[in-house]
């Protein structure tokens, strides 16, 4: 599922700017992941109310996502602007 071990990001030191960019790449890698899983599970769920908090917990999942995209451009473009 994953393309890194995610332990292996944990350090003493701070991230380069390369370095955050693929952790966020990570991030929306594995949000993505949770999200096709959740709704994957609510599809097969016949009790609503389990299946509306997979399909909740699947939402939420997006709004990271959104957040971790937003970042991702932003570093994006900094990026080009010094270029």
């Amino acid at each position: 599922m994953l393309g890194v071990n995610p332990t292996s990001m944990i350090r003493d030191k701070s991230y380069t700017k390369e370095e955050l960019r693929e952790a966020l790449r990570l991030a929306i890698s594995a949000e993505l992941d949770a999200i096709n899983l959740y709704k994957q599970m609510a599809k097969f769920i016949q009790d609503e109310k389990y299946k509306k908090m997979f399909l909740d917990v699947a939402k939420e999942e997006k709004t990271h996502l959104g957040e971790f995209l937003a970042l991702l451009l932003s570093l994006d473009s900094q990026k080009k602007k010094l270029e």
